[in-house]
């Protein structure tokens, strides 16, 4: 059936129209808000890079995930800012690590919110990679005993969910062993499965104070030319016992959160990255959009390729505007 017939702009006349045929929808229910814990007391430190994103002392991080939870938002997932760093990024599997402490006052305060960790090492190591050296790369497979240290003792802490980002080869299936062996089978594991070598990750460098200080991430994270290896890596994390399984960065893939969600049996998560965040803030600020606007239309069709689940450090405000809609 083609014009006159069909009009398509009948569906289109007004708001309750378009809300009616509308194909994809967004709630509070489908982010998850990233939080810097760091050192101290009352702390409350501006990222220059990242608009209205902070890092936080554990006694103002209680009061955000506070906030969180009555907006509705279902999850937190911290990253920490240690006291120190050393080679071996020892504070990040320290029982008394900054991470850690802010779980359990996270837990103590906030009964229905779920905490999620990030399990990587490189806001800890001195020399800002992703884990032990070996020379000056990455060693694969003593890495991955360090990570799965550190998931352990973030569960044992009292998070409900743990993330590993570091993209070494195998650590999904560390982790499962270590939790499992310690009576921990029923806690979840979210992997950043695919994982690109992306320039998008650089505001959060500065609000995690992670930039390597020499060479670049090149051999563990993806090369953005590639989308088949995408599959690959999805695969072999779900095999080796991921929960679920994640895009990062979200906007420049689309296409891998549709592969995930179209071929594998897994929730898919997408990371809406510090770069495409500070841009569109970047750009409200000077006058060139409408950032509230390009920030929900962003959000909405990261969730139209087929993510689940949608980290973003524009949770709060999303959910303050889909409560009044």
């Amino acid at each position: 059936m083609a014009f006159p017939v069909d009009r398509p702009r009948r569906l289109r006349k007004n708001e309750t129209m378009r809300r009616l045929v509308r194909e994809t929808t967004l709630s509070a229910s489908d982010f998850i808000l990233p939080l810097f814990v760091c050192e101290g007391e009352g702390i409350n430190k501006p990222i220059g890079s990242m608009p209205d994103v902070s890092q936080m002392s554990v006694d103002v991080l209680v009061e955000e995930c506070k906030e969180v939870e009555a907006l509705g938002i279902p999850a937190v997932i911290l990253f920490g800012i240690p006291a120190f760093k050393d080679a071996m990024g020892s504070e990040a599997y320290n029982e008394d690590g900054i991470v850690q402490k802010g779980i359990r006052a996270i837990k103590k305060e906030c009964k229905k919110l779920l905490v999620m960790t990030d399990v990587c090492m490189c806001e800890y190591t001195e020399h800002g990679h992703c884990g032990i050296l070996k020379g000056e790369d990455v060693d694969n497979d003593e890495t991955v005993k360090h990570l799965a240290l550190t998931a352990l003792t973030h569960v044992k802490a009292g998070a409900d969910i743990v993330a590993p980002s570091d993209m070494m080869d195998g650590r999904v299936d560390a982790i499962r062993e270590i939790l499992d062996d310690h009576g921990f089978d029923d806690i979840p594991i979210m992997s950043y499965s695919v994982k690109y070598c992306s320039a998008f990750y650089g505001p959060f460098r500065e609000a995690a104070e992670s930039t390597p200080q020499f060479g670049d991430r090149k051999t563990y994270q993806m090369d953005p030319a590639n989308r088949r290896e995408g599959l690959k890596e999805a695969e072999q994390d779900i095999v080796e016992g991921a929960d679920i399984i994640m895009v990062k960065p979200a906007l420049p893939y689309l296409d891998l959160i549709s592969d995930l969600k179209q071929n594998f049996d897994r929730p898919v998560a997408a990371y809406h990255v510090s770069g495409e965040y500070s841009m569109i803030m970047a750009a409200d600020k000077m006058g060139w959009l409408d950032g509230h606007k390009a920030m929900m239309e962003s959000l909405v069709c990261i969730k139209r390729a087929g993510a689940d689940i949608i980290f973003t450090y524009y949770a709060k405000q999303a959910a303050k505007a889909l409560k009044e809609v």
